[in-house]
Parts: structure tokens; sequence; C-alpha cells
């Protein structure tokens, strides 16, 4: 209790609250304002259609998507750890909270929303932030690229504007609905949904060098915009018989809603558990993704932890506006980065940008199809995916290939929850197979003179590789049979044992105690410093006795020489 308590006020004295953005404040100038405030409006032109396509994408109205920008874009923003992270609804989480309305209700995912915001900031605060970072790369590419084919399969309603009431949040339910009702094909909405998909692909490159003016003008425009304007135009002319946000969702409201607390019971935050694990562990994952890919395009370096507390703060106070789950945005942050931002400013304006466009423009998005914003999601899902990576899995390992298809398949057919769980539980087994099969006990040849004593005392060595803990003790079962004869002295060489558990040491212990039983002497050389500790902590050293740990073994073999010679000189006399 003590030591706990100890603990708790140690992590609480080395506790550190520090915004990026406070560093930046005291340098900054009037160019860096002018590049933070385009960057910033070019951001939220490029957020705005994501935001809503992801809300509706999500099992919520598309205005909680903006409110989620909005709110949790400029919290993560303005406290963050990153310089140039754009916060905001993201892909990833569009299967993950899809499900959690559909079994839990939309108040309920605003209470999970707010107890991993909590979560996320204990995360932070307690300085796990670097801890992420070990979930392996395979994991990540698996359950990715397992999001996309989630969310392009829940979009298929939308594109081909087929009549179907309700879409389950089953992968397989899905396809099943999705063939029984593809006689209802609504063939504008399908036109609309294809030629929307062909325009975001062929829309000039915003970042590519244009030489003509009305081209370099062109460009500069989010071809996301661009389909929306254009489809949203032609169903207000034409009166198209296709599906929109307004027919479905009504009118959006101007502006941020008044703040309200959503209904808390215990009981029902008691079965929010898992979704609340859930939404925080993925949520650090793509934050944290995300600050290192913006690191590698400006040459900088996050603080991870901050920017945990930052997510944690974000997602704690969004809910109360209405807004959905937040993490850090690749698309959005590149963008961010490549328009030039310098401070974490830029993200701020692009959440004030949306506000305003929300403020005086709400009404016109009731003329977007949906069939447009399914065209949206489905190029984000294509984009988000690293498919590549499939194509070059014959390169890499056994484990490598099963815990990314693992992953995958889990993904989609289940859960993230449980495939990344699984997926972390296979990377484990094989890192424990790999290292084990790494781990050699070798014996040492040593010349006659050492290897024999004059009294007729046998010395032997052995030399140990690699880490010797519970999955690799039995690479010792050899020395600890009791029908086979060992020397009379036996030295263990350890000073490439970069690791050993106590279940090591105790085999070390059984070791010595068979040694000591049949009167022999067991020497240990070269320790490394976190063996030696366990050790010496263990008690084991002791029992060993300390002339028996020899810094390497030529010592060992030395200190050996010297009672050989003693004892010649003793025969002598």
């Amino acid at each position: 209790m003590n030591s706990a308590l100890a603990t708790l006020i140690e992590a609480l004295r080395a506790f550190r609250f520090k915004p990026r953005l406070l560093a930046h404040l005291k340098t900054y100038g009037r160019a860096d304002f002018v590049n933070d405030l385009g960057a910033g409006f070019t951001v939220a032109i490029v957020a705005l259609p994501l935001a809503m396509a992801f809300g509706i994408a999500s099992g919520v109205r598309p205005e909680q998507g903006i409110v989620t920008a909005v709110v949790a874009g400029f919290l993560i923003s303005a406290l963050g750890g990153s310089r140039v992270q754009i916060g905001g609804p993201a892909g990833a989480f569009v299967a993950l909270l899809y499900t959690i309305v559909e079994k839990y209700g939309v108040a309920n995912l605003l209470i999970a929303t707010m107890m991993a915001g909590v979560l996320l900031f204990a995360m932070g605060a307690f300085k796990m932030g670097s801890l992420v970072r070990f979930i392996p790369v395979s994991i990540v590419i698996g359950f990715t690229a397992g999001i996309a084919i989630i969310i392009g399969i829940s979009q298929v309603k939308d594109f081909f504007g087929l009549t179907i009431p309700k879409s389950p949040s089953n992968f397989f339910s899905q396809l099943s609905v999705i063939t029984d009702h593809i006689h209802t094909v609504n063939w504008m909405a399908f036109a609309i949904g294809a030629s929307s998909l062909l325009l975001i692909v062929l829309w000039p490159v915003s970042y590519k060098p244009q030489t003509k003016p009305w081209t370099r003008i062109m460009s500069k425009l989010p071809s996301t915009i661009v389909v929306l304007a254009v489809w949203s135009v032609a169903v207000w002319l034409f009166n198209l018989p296709v599906e929109t946000i307004g027919s479905k969702f009504g009118e959006l409201p101007k502006g941020l809603p008044m703040p309200a607390i959503p209904v808390f019971e215990w009981e029902t935050a008691q079965n929010l558990v898992a979704p609340t694990i859930a939404i925080a562990l993925l949520c650090a994952i793509e934050s944290l993704l995300c600050a290192r890919v913006a690191d590698s395009l400006i040459q900088d370096r996050h603080d991870p932890n901050q920017e945990l507390m930052a997510q944690g703060v974000a997602n704690f106070f969004t809910p109360f506006f209405g807004g959905i789950v937040a993490t850090g945005t690749i698309a959005r942050t590149v963008t961010n980065v490549r328009s030039g931002a310098r401070s974490p400013i830029a993200g701020m304006v692009h959440a004030l940008t949306l506000l305003l466009i929300i403020s005086f423009a709400a009404p016109l998005a009731a003329y977007i199809p949906l069939a447009a914003l399914s065209a949206i999601l489905v190029w984000v899902a294509y984009s988000m995916g690293e498919w590549r990576e499939f194509a070059k899995l014959k390169q890499f390992s056994l484990f490598y290939r099963a815990t990314l298809l693992s992953t995958f398949f889990l993904t989609v057919v289940f859960d993230i929850v449980v495939a990344v769980e699984v997926g972390l539980v296979l990377s484990s087994l094989f890192f424990i197979f790999r290292i084990s099969s790494l781990t050699r006990v070798d014996p040492v040849e040593l010349p006659f003179d050492q290897a024999h004593l004059p009294d007729g005392r046998v010395v032997g060595a052995v030399r140990i590789f690699g880490s010797l803990f519970f999955a690799t003790v039995t690479k010792l079962e050899h020395l600890l049979d009791p029908a086979r004869k060992l020397p009379d002295v036996l030295i263990l060489e350890m000073h490439q044992v970069i690791n050993m558990d106590t279940t090591g040491l105790d085999a070390l212990a059984s070791l010595h105690k068979l040694m000591k039983k049949r009167g022999g002497l067991m020497m240990i050389a070269g320790v490394n410093e976190q063996p030696l500790s366990l050790m010496k902590r263990s008690g084991f050293v002791k029992l060993l006795g300390e002339d028996n740990l020899r810094a390497s073994l030529e010592d060992a073999l030395y200190i050996v020489g010297a009672s050989r010679e003693i004892l010649v000189e003793r025969d002598e006399l």
C-alpha cells in the first residue's frame, strides 16, 4: 500500500502539462500568422465534407461530425504536443463507433467517449505515450486495411442508392442485406457516386506544379468540395430523385449547440468498459502515428504524453456539444503541412473556419446527395489501406504474415478490439519463439591443461547466448539432467546474455544446488547489468559466493589455474 502511494506521489511530482503552443507564442510573428491562416483555411475546406461523411458513417448525424471537428480540432491543436497535427473525426473509428451506436445507442457512445478521454489523459499524465509505439507495424497495417474494407462495404448502400431501412453492423449481415436489396438500385444515385469518385481521382493534385493561371486556381480547390458543390447545385436545379442530407436528416443547425451533460448511469457505464478501452487504445495509436508522420514531414519531434493528454481533454469535452470521438488525422495533417502551417495556430484557425462555415452556410448542406458523400468515403477507404504491403507479404517471415492477416480478417469479421488483442497475443508468442530460437547454450573447448586439475578434477565451461527466460530454460536441461556427468568445476560464461527473468534465475539456482550436492563448484563469468541486478536482489549472489562471480571467463580460469598452481607447489613440497 505504501509503495503504491509512493509511486502515485512520484508520478504526480513528475506530472507535466505543457502544450506545444506555448513554446511557439514566444517567437510568433506576423509572417507565421499569415502562413497559419492560409493553411488553416485550406484544411477547413478539406475537413468539412470528411467531418459530415464520418459522422453519417459512424451512425450519428452529420452536424455531430462537424461539431467534433470544431471543438476537438481546436482543443487538440491548442493543447497538443505536436506542432502541426489536425484533430477531428477519423475513418479509423467508423466501424467501431457504428457498432457502439447499434448496440448501446448514441447517448452511451458519448459517455464512452468521455470515459475514453479520462483514460487517455491518464495515459499521458503517467507518461505512457511511448508504450503505444510498441504496437507492431503488422497489427497497424492489418487493422487499418480491415477498417478500410468495412468503410467501403458500409458505403455500398448510399453509393448505389439501395433501399435498405437499416444497415446491420456485422460484416456478413451487411453482405446479406446488400445482396437481398441489390434490385433496388437507384441508377441516378449510382451515376452521382461513380462520377464523384471519378472526379475525385482525376481532379488536379493540389501540390503538383501548375503552369497556367486557371489550372493553378483550380488545383487549389479540394476535389471533395468540388464534388459536393457540383452535385448539390445539380440536385437543387433539377430536383434529382436521390437521397440527400436534407431528406434524411433535415436542415443542419447553425453554429454550435448549447452544451449539455449526457445522461450518465453507473449501471450503463459498467457495460461500456470494453468500448471505452477500445476507443482510448485506437485513439492513442492513431494520434501518435499521425504525429510521427507529421514529424517526418517537418523534421520535428512531438511530445507523445502531451498529445495523449490533449486527446483526452478533447474527447472528454466534445460530447458535451454532441460530438463524437476525435483523434489525429493523417490526411488533414499532411494538407496542413503542405499548405505552409508553422504552429498549432493553423489547427485552431481550421476549427474556427469550420465554425464560421456552419454558422452561415449550414442550410446549403441540405442539398448534398448521400451518394457523393459515399464516394468520398470510398476514396478515403482506398487511400487509408496500405495495399502494397499485402503484395509484399511473401518477402516477410511467416510470423509477420500470420499477424498481419489475422488482424486484418478479425477486424473485418469481428471487430477491432478482438483483432488487436489477438494480434498482440500472436506477436508476443512469435517474439518469444524467435528469441528462444536465438538463445544457445554451447560448450566451450578448453585447453587440456586448463580443463584438468592436478588432483584429477575436471573443469568445464559453457557459453550462454541470448535471453535466459521462461521460454529458454529448457536449453539448460542437459546440464540439469541427474543422469548426466557434470565437470567438477562448471563455469557459465554469460557476457552475451542480455536479459534474464526469475524463471531463468531459478534454473541457475537449481544447477548450483545440483553442483553443490555432487561436491562440485559453479562459477559465473561476465554477467551483464540486468541479470546481475536480479541475482543481487534475489540473494543468489550470496548463495553462489561473491568469489565465484567473475568479470570474465579468462578471470574465472585464472582463479582456477591459481588454485592448481597452489596444489602443484604443495605436491612439490
